[in-house]
């Protein structure tokens, strides 16, 4: 173990020998109906100041109810807790009234996953910070208001003073979650709770994310808990990791032994799920498209370009901002192309233009050789058919009001089809072919997991039957394994239907493990394609190459090396 980074001095808890983090037996029970569910069961572990532990598992392993715990939170909620929880001296399962605020914010903070609903969308974040530290200090408003900027400037928000009276839709993603860790800085508590800080974060910023974590850890002397399903985020990290299953710690160690040599079967099948960014290409083929693609275009865009217009407000800007600018690709029949780059690179603009969702303000698209892009909703009503789209996050493009099968059901309907027997034995044909229950048609959307609400979107896009679908990051909020389970369907659907795919994702490791040929996008443009297996092993351009060189990878002294390469390459 690394010797413990200087910090604060410590607490009255820690000087008289206590760990910082002490879990004993921890049970939570959660009412379900007129019974309870168990989330977590029997989990121990402990922490010292200044160390970092990570707790990985699928969605639904109890990790993220162990984190919660750690502050109470799961006060108010009905939960039944049992077992012995102490952070820094203070029994989080019992403590009340002021220790428990002192708790919260104090002693232990947390940073949420998902940042714009951590944030009030309403007040400035410099004010929210501020509200914080008067929560927990006796402070003026004007020390309060010094204080949140100073976190701000020290989690790399530059101009930190102006920015601070932002609101929140005002910053990027990464952006946001740095406000959300200069919250929980701004009373300098001993432990930092992080849970999936880094979900849904492009490889780069999700990198600067973590070095930032470890920063932070080094200089105050904190300790962290990096709540994660990504296996490749806590490599470089932390110094231990506790595997959970169904509630239960299946695995505990040094985050090398755990990593390189796992004991339980559980845990190596998590890490053989990781997909790898230099998996050789022979280990990828089970994915990508099934025997030799033709040159048969399917789909062409040429100089595809997309503006939108803005106006002036808060962020001061006006005239049209460019999405994508000058866009040529092309997409032949039973081929899988992958688009990779970080938020705001275009990706997902450009993929609604490819199915028509957005009119292209220049430029041409073609399908199976016919300019499509000026056609009227009259005329692109048959060929809508054919180009379909899975979406990034099922909650939204699923009608929470509906059933899943009635969602399935509605691309057949507007296709013209009437008889209702028909419509429900496609369904269910539908919902069976990507691997659900043909009875579960009147189910809702909250009744499903997030990865079979993919599915469900999955089955929906096959409906009308398509020859392309466009997938835009399909599983970049899943955990590895049901990642991995997405990703096999769509390469079975691919063979089995002939079906050309244009696949869209920020994890440059599931792109290449999916795709025939890559296009790699920055600042609305393509600044680099071909074969997949060239672009990844001999990249060209220089940003090519800096996302590459981001991506986790799963043994620890390798990303160790990476981060002290990034943090050397940035002060240079």
């Amino acid at each position: 173990m690394s010797p413990e980074p200087r910090g604060p001095e410590p607490r009255a808890a820690e000087a008289r020998g206590e760990a910082l983090v002490d879990v004993r037996d921890l049970v939570v029970d959660f009412p379900v109906g007129d019974g309870h569910v168990r989330a977590v069961d029997g989990v121990g572990f402990t922490l010292e100041a200044g160390q970092a532990i990570g707790i990985v598992g699928e969605s639904g392993s109890g990790k993220s109810t162990v984190a919660y715990g750690l502050l109470g939170l799961h006060r108010g909620t009905g939960a039944r807790i049992g077992g012995s929880v102490r952070v820094a001296g203070v029994d989080a399962v019992t403590a009340e009234g002021d220790e428990l605020r002192r708790l919260r914010g104090g002693l232990a903070a947390m940073v949420f996953q998902d940042p714009l609903s951590a944030l009030d969308p309403y007040y400035a974040v410099g004010d929210q910070i501020a509200e914080v530290v008067r929560v927990h200090r006796d402070v003026s408003r004007r020390d309060a208001r010094a204080r949140a900027v100073e976190v701000l400037d020290r989690v790399g928000i530059a101009d930190a003073a102006r920015r601070s009276r932002s609101r929140p839709h005002e910053f990027s993603g990464g952006m946001r979650q740095r406000v959300l860790i200069a919250m929980a800085l701004a009373c300098e508590p001993r432990l930092l709770v992080a849970d999936e800080p880094t979900t849904a974060l492009d490889v780069t910023v999700q990198a600067q994310i973590l070095d930032l974590l470890h920063e932070l850890r080094a200089e105050t002397g904190a300790g962290l808990v990096l709540v994660t399903h990504d296996l490749g985020v806590v490599a470089g990290s932390i110094d231990r990791v506790l595997v959970m299953k169904d509630g239960r710690a299946v695995e505990h160690g040094p985050v090398a032994e755990v990593l390189g040599a796992p004991r339980e079967p559980y845990t190596r099948a998590l890490l053989s799920a990781v997909p790898r960014v230099d998996a050789p290409a022979e280990s990828a083929e089970p994915t990508r498209s099934a025997g030799p693609v033709g040159d048969d275009v399917l789909l062409e865009a040429v100089d595809l370009r997309r503006e939108f217009a803005t106006r002036g407000g808060l962020t001061r800007r006006t005239g049209p901002v460019t999405a994508v600018d000058g866009v040529s690709l092309t997409v032949r029949a039973g081929e899988t192309l992958g688009v990779v780059g970080e938020s705001g690179s275009g990706k997902t603009t450009l993929g609604r233009m490819l199915v028509r969702l957005l009119e292209p303000t220049g430029g041409r698209l073609h399908y199976r050789g016919r300019d499509i892009g000026a056609l009227g909703e009259k005329e692109l009503r048959p060929i809508r058919r054919e180009l379909q789209m899975v979406f990034q996050d099922p909650v939204s493009s699923l009608n929470p009001r509906r059933s899943i099968g009635e969602s399935i059901a509605d691309p057949l309907r507007i296709a013209g089809e009437s008889d209702e027997r028909r419509i429900r034995s496609r369904v269910g044909e539908l919902l069976e072919r990507v691997g659900l229950d043909a009875d579960w048609y009147h189910r809702y959307p909250h009744e499903f997991s997030g990865g079979q609400r993919q599915r469900v979107g999955i089955a929906r896009a096959l409906a009308p039957r398509p020859r392309l679908i466009v997938c835009d990051e399909p599983v970049s909020a899943l955990d590895v394994t049901t990642q991995a389970q997405v990703v096999e369907l769509l390469g079975e659907l691919q063979r089995d239907l002939g079906l050309a795919l244009v696949f869209i994702a920020h994890d440059l490791a599931v792109v290449r493990q999916v795709s025939d040929r890559v296009a790699v996008m920055r600042a609305g443009r393509i600044v680099e394609q071909g074969d997949a297996d060239t672009v990844y092993d001999s990249p060209q351009h220089a940003y090519t190459k800096g996302l590459l060189a981001a991506v986790p990878v799963l043994d620890p002294a390798e990303a160790t090396a990476r981060r002290h390469a990034r943090l050397a390459s940035a002060g240079a």
